[in-house]
């Protein structure tokens, strides 16, 4: 490797080179504020004479020995393409609005220059040579003969119609501005192939400019340790492919769902047997994966483009089978991108013929019901992770209806399936309003068992008992004497809401308004309102009436999975463990302790999504790995075992003491005592860190 400061018009300006953005490279992305901090940059050192150079980063390229025929220096850019395109743009508009030599430039130089090879033939007449549509883009731009393509990027256009702008708006300060590119300053970094690691020397170089995704650095990784002649090929035949398939959310943020990213971390989940990448460490846990597994790089594209594909299929509305698409629908609405890797196996199995359409829909249906009663019932989904991801290593494909039915059964504790009673008691009393699956519960409850379904886009939700009703006396009358209690306890209960087109015209009017009025109950063409057409009044004993008629429906609609007995007992471990609950633990039954609890309960589960809580009989312990804290109730305080030594722990107010050497309930090698509210939040940064050198290790 050879590296030297060098300007960067000298650096540009070599005949007979061309610098070539191989296949595994992402697309030219700098967006309007890199192009914009580059031009302040540009501006602010053209008018300092005291600054002779400025540094913009490094330009990383490998000789292309594919081309060796070729009488033109080629060269694959390893790291930087993304400023050398940006500098080529400016180039470009500063040619085109240039007329005569202005601070050592002309439009025939620059042209010549930094530009183009002037005796290069075809696509070696130009200096750079970018991938996909960036490439035809650029070339049109550069050459006026070149008509532009028909899918043109948008990125290139608008960087360069950018500086165009800035150029003309700063016409008189030309040679100025001509200065400070003349500053420009890179590090010019030569590899030699067979000696130096280009992706090694890639992923220690990254760091300026905008932020490589996951999916970027594992495209590099497959691609860029293939001989040259095979990158196009395969990146076209598979990477490619699957760029195409998931469309704009190829490149989403790594933390949105349905990204890439998202789904290469399902793809390990299920290679390596339920274990759950860090979504920060994907890139790492996938080069582990094949360094491991030893795989062959073309076995692996061949792998991951088609569990791709069965990704798409279900998020992205690709699926083809109707009755498929509808379910798919139906746990997108969900947000269940915690199933995937249990969905993308069930898929792969259906698709092999393991499992058969009609198993393969009603597995699919529990998993709905599955997540949807769970939503409803208000348990932590932090246990779902673990339970999807560990899913096929504890049921057999022989029987593998029989066997998914019989490992939602055993669930216990935060990975509980809700029965049928939990789940009718939280459609009677729960808050359904401020739930996030509320207009999917409703939407289901409004079209079940119907061949011609409701649109609910264009309805809203309303309360059929208003709100507030502090102020009026029919509403008060109508609930009777305990009109306060009644109001507070039903009001956010699916008993008491529906949809209506006419939200604001309901507003508080009394229930016999609404049911009369143009538009009103009687009216409405909603299954959800049949029930209150000809009802006489709105009260505590109609809202259980009528939760008790949807909650038939919703046992319908969510079903649970139901298994004889004899035939769980096969699937039941031979030493079942006693299960514990928090009734299990007196003094988190009432005052103090329970109050801390429940807030701290919350906290920690909030910490990570991959976090697990074990209730057992002395203590309840919070897992990642293993436990990262345990909390051992006792009257009105909380003692806290947190698993970390205590010279590793930042304690300033020093609540924490050693136990390593004392006989104590929980795992942690530090004790401390949370017996007030106003200690709670410094309490939970000590186990923050307990967990976060888990997360770390």
């Amino acid at each position: 490797m050879k590296a030297e400061a060098v300007e960067f018009l000298t650096f540009l300006n070599v005949q007979k080179t061309q610098f070539i953005i191989p296949p595994y490279q992402r697309t030219y992305s700098w967006d309007k504020e890199h192009c914009e901090k580059l031009w302040q940059d540009i501006e602010k050192i053209s008018t300092n004479e005291k600054i002779k150079a400025h540094f913009i980063g490094s330009i990383v390229y490998i000789k292309d020995d594919i081309y060796h025929q070729s009488s033109i220096n080629k060269l694959l850019v390893i790291d930087g393409q993304q400023r050398l395109t940006t500098l080529t743009l400016l180039l470009e508009a500063l040619r085109e609005i240039t007329n005569d030599e202005i601070g050592g430039f002309s439009q025939a130089e620059i042209r010549d220059y930094y530009l183009i090879n002037q005796y290069g033939k075809n696509e070696e007449k130009y200096k750079l040579i970018l991938t996909q549509n960036d490439k035809d883009t650029l070339i049109s731009l550069i050459d006026k003969d070149k008509a532009q393509p028909a899918q043109i990027s948008n990125k290139i256009k608008d960087n360069f119609e950018f500086f165009k702008k800035k150029l003309e708006q700063n016409k008189e300060k030309l040679e100025t501005i001509c200065k400070g590119i003349n500053k420009l300053l890179i590090i010019d970094v030569s590899l030699e192939r067979g000696k130096d690691d280009p992706q090694l020397i890639f992923e220690s170089m990254n760091s300026t400019g905008k932020d490589l995704s996951q999916a970027d650095l594992i495209r590099n990784y497959v691609l860029m340790d293939l001989p040259p002649e095979k990158q196009n090929g395969f990146y076209e035949k598979y990477w490619r492919i699957m760029e195409i398939e998931f469309g704009e959310n190829f490149n989403k943020d790594k933390q949105e769902k349905q990204s890439f990213d998202y789904f290469v971390r399902h793809y390990l989940t299920i290679k390596n047997e339920g274990k759950i990448p860090n979504l920060d460490k994907i890139y790492e846990s996938f080069k582990e994966y094949k360094q491991n597994k030893n795989i062959n790089t073309q076995d692996l594209l061949v792998d991951l483009q088609r569990y791709a594909h069965f990704y798409c299929a279900m998020a992205f509305k690709k699926e083809g089978d109707k009755e498929l698409f509808a379910i798919f629908e139906n746990l997108k609405a969900l947000d269940c991108e915690v199933a995937y890797p249990f969905l993308l196996e069930l898929y792969r199995d259906y698709k092999e013929n393991v499992l058969s359409k009609n198993d393969f829909l009603e597995i699919l249906k529990l998993i709905e019901s599955y997540i949807l009663r769970r939503a409803v019932c208000g348990i932590p989904t932090n246990a779902l992770n673990k339970v999807f991801a560990s899913f096929m290593k504890n049921i057999t494909k022989e029987r593998y209806l029989e066997g998914v039915k019989a490992y939602f059964n055993l669930q216990k504790g935060n990975a509980v399936f809700p029965n049928d009673k939990s789940f009718n008691e939280a459609l009677s009393e729960k808050d359904i309003y401020h739930n996030k699956k509320k207009i999917y519960l409703l939407d289901k409850l409004e079209n079940f068992d119907r061949k011609e379904k409701t649109s609910i886009n264009e309805y809203t939700i309303e309360h059929i008992m208003p709100q507030n009703i502090d102020n009026s006396i029919e509403w008060q009358n109508e609930l009777g004497e305990n009109w306060r209690e009644i109001h507070e306890k039903y009001l956010h209960t699916l008993g008491n809401l529906t949809f209506t087109g006419y939200n604001s015209e309901y507003s508080n009017k009394s229930f016999r308004e609404k049911q009369s009025m143009k538009g009103g109950f009687k009216e409405s063409p909603l299954r959800l309102n049949n029930g209150l057409k000809n009802i006489e009044s709105w009260n505590e004993t109609s809202i259980k009436q009528r939760v008790k008629e949807l909650a038939k429906d919703a046992l319908k609609i969510w079903a649970y999975p139901k298994i004889d007995k004899e035939n769980l007992e096969n699937y039941k471990p031979k030493k079942e463990q006693h299960t514990f609950t928090l009734d299990n633990h007196k003094h988190l039954q009432s005052g103090k302790s329970k109050e801390l609890f429940e807030i701290l309960r919350k906290e920690i589960l909030a910490l990570d999504e991959n976090v697990e809580e074990e209730i057992l009989k002395q203590y309840i312990a919070y897992k990642f790995d293993t436990n990262f804290v345990d909390i051992i109730p006792q009257q009105n305080r909380l003692k806290l075992s947190i698993n970390i030594y205590l010279d590793e722990l930042n304690d300033p107010k020093e609540l924490a003491r050693d136990v390593t050497n004392i006989g104590i309930w929980g795992n942690g090698k530090v004790e401390v005592i949370l017996d007030g509210m106003e200690k709670l939040p410094y309490c939970l940064g000590l186990i923050r860190q307990a967990l976060e050198k888990q997360q770390n290790d």
